[in-house]
């Protein structure tokens, strides 16, 4: 079954994209390419059962296994050393991708309290999107009892969009709740 999100893709923000910019291809609108999901974990330097912790958070949030980044330099006065673990990232790609930022806009930024919406500052230039979030208890699939330590993630929402106001537009059609000036 596909996603519902891609398939809201296909039937309502395909038209709407090629009506408001004049594609002339439906290959020419732009799409959701990727989502990077990244955690990092200071704390792991000095007590290494951090990481296995955030990597079973990680997976469980976004339904696939995520891969643990190392420190590429040594860094004395944080007593970090070359190879060990500091963060853990997810790439998501296809029917994940869909799934995932259903689960973002539909389930996660409305129990996020005072949430006023994303800014629109928060586009790169390029048609990327990148957003903070502050604790991992905003997602369902993570047990509040489970959770030792609040932990935010970095996530990229890349977009084969030229532009940020073609990026907005496709991610706002999408359901992206983005920020009223």
């Amino acid at each position: 079954m596909p996603a519902r999100l891609r398939d809201l893709y296909r039937k309502q923000v395909v038209p709407k994209m090629r009506e408001r910019f004049g594609y002339k291809n439906v290959m020419q609108v732009p799409r959701p390419e990727k989502v990077v999901v990244n955690m990092r974990v200071g704390e792991a330097v000095s007590d290494p059962r951090q990481i296995d912790k955030a990597v079973e958070e990680l997976s469980v949030v976004t339904g696939q296994r995520p891969v643990i980044a190392r420190a590429r330099k040594s860094i004395a006065a944080f007593k970090l050393r070359t190879g060990m673990p500091i963060a853990c990232k997810v790439t998501l790609r296809g029917d994940r991708l869909y799934d995932f930022l259903d689960k973002l806009m539909n389930v996660a930024f409305p129990r996020v309290k005072d949430f006023k919406g994303i800014s629109a500052r928060s586009l790169d230039g390029r048609g990327n999107l990148n957003i903070g979030i502050r604790e991992q208890l905003i997602f369902p699939e993570v047990e509040y009892d489970k959770v030792d330590r609040l932990r935010g993630m970095d996530i990229t929402v890349v977009t084969t969009a030229r532009t940020d106001e073609e990026a907005r537009e496709l991610l706002r059609l999408l359901g992206m709740p983005f920020r009223e000036n």
